[in-house]
């Protein structure tokens, strides 16, 4: 039998899918005010991966991600992609009779061995938290540097978020 141990406090990031940077503004608004202050921030870049979003937001989607000054237990990103599932909501708009989101918010939060992102969508590779959401590891993180996935999305395989990962993961090293 293993032994218990307390748990140790993890990095929360939000990723941020918005139609424009004054949906960014938005979003960031959103997330101060329900999840705390914002302590880095990646550049913006356009989210051209994929036409997933497409249909339902348009063209021209920018990226940007932001982690957050107070860590948290891990078991909290369940509560926080409630959140900001309310967030999306109270930022979308009605045409053609449907809800349009002008943000998808994707939390997660980083650990020295890997990221983990917080989705409503069940799949093999992912764990039922509660409450409707869901958990994956994203990518893991080796001596070489990351470790990528089957599953890993493209714009995360892509190297382009790499620096603000690596950013935060040296920032919780350093506090071990």
């Amino acid at each position: 039998m293993g032994n218990l141990r307390q748990i140790p406090l993890v990095k929360l990031f939000c990723g941020i899918i918005a139609v424009d940077e004054d949906a960014v503004a938005l979003a960031k608004q959103g997330l101060k005010e329900q999840v705390g202050e914002i302590d880095l921030q990646s550049d913006m870049i356009p989210f051209d991966f994929t036409d997933y979003y497409r249909a339902e937001m348009g063209e021209g989607l920018l990226r940007q991600f932001v982690s957050f000054e107070e860590l948290i237990p891990p078991d909290r990103i369940a509560d926080i992609k409630l959140l900001t599932n309310e967030i999306e909501k109270s930022n979308s708009f009605n045409a053609d009779g449907q809800s349009r989101r002008r943000i998808n918010l994707d939390p997660g939060y980083v650990t020295p061995a890997k990221i983990v992102l917080a989705t409503t969508k069940d799949f093999s590779h992912r764990i039922y938290l509660r409450d409707g959401i869901y958990a994956e590891v994203t990518m893991g993180f080796r001596k070489e540097g990351f470790k990528h996935f089957d599953w890993t999305y493209p714009d995360f395989k892509s190297g382009r978020y790499d620096d603000f990962f690596k950013t935060i993961r040296e920032g919780i090293m350093s506090h071990r």
